[in-house]
């Protein structure tokens, strides 16, 4: 017979987790889109002005998102910023996500064609028009797999919060499995709720590119 001593009550606490989980993957990727989306078009358009835009975003991909947690989090207390734990994850998170889509969008926007955006000013288009209306919706569907992809990287990558005392997923079955000593089981049961939620993640992006080709 199998015995277990996990509870629903700890069923309870994991799914806990997994919704500070997905709050945090939320929030992070509302920054890091608005901000990567920004940058993306300045690397896109103005590239040698935003050279050094580009030697700050590549420190935050250079170095290992954990230091950035403990940096960041250390830096709050030294400067005396009240801020929470939860939006010290929030912040970092999205500065991360926002460095890595700055380059998906930028490549998104290169892969317009420039003969398309020739075509488009001949036709009166001015260049603010071009952008909203020629560019960005050709640039989107190129970006979108990368912004996908970065979404549930982001969502793993969540786990690294537990360093600054969030109880997330993977925190919430750490604390369980010192409690009850089952860690196949508790790690088995986290791992499924990470899978689902990514497989939600995966399907909603898979169903908006399959409209996007039913309107082509």
């Amino acid at each position: 017979m199998f015995f277990t001593d996990f509870t629903s009550n700890d069923l309870m606490f994991l799914l806990n987790g997994a919704w500070v989980t997905m709050q945090l993957t939320f929030w992070s990727i509302i920054l890091g889109s608005f901000a990567g989306l920004f940058f993306g078009l300045l690397r896109a358009l103005l590239p040698r002005a935003s050279l050094p835009l580009a030697w700050v975003l590549d420190v935050f991909r250079s170095v290992p998102l954990l230091i950035q947690f403990v940096l960041f989090n250390s830096l709050k207390s030294i400067v005396g910023l009240n801020i929470s734990a939860f939006s010290v994850g929030c912040i970092v998170l999205g500065v991360y996500a926002a460095a890595y889509f700055t380059e998906i969008v930028r490549a998104g926007v290169l892969a317009v064609p420039f003969t398309v955006r020739r075509a488009s000013r001949s036709l009166g288009l001015s260049f603010l028009q071009d952008l909203r209306w020629i560019v960005l919706p050709m640039a989107t569907r190129v970006a979108f797999p990368g912004w996908l992809n970065l979404v549930l990287g982001v969502m793993k990558d969540t786990a690294l919060v537990m360093w600054i005392g969030i109880v997330e997923l993977l925190r919430a079955s750490q604390t369980i499995v010192t409690r009850i000593q089952e860690p196949l089981l508790v790690l088995c049961i986290a791992g499924l709720i990470y899978y689902v939620m990514s497989l939600v993640v995966a399907r909603l992006g898979a169903r908006l590119e399959r409209r996007w080709q039913e309107n082509d």
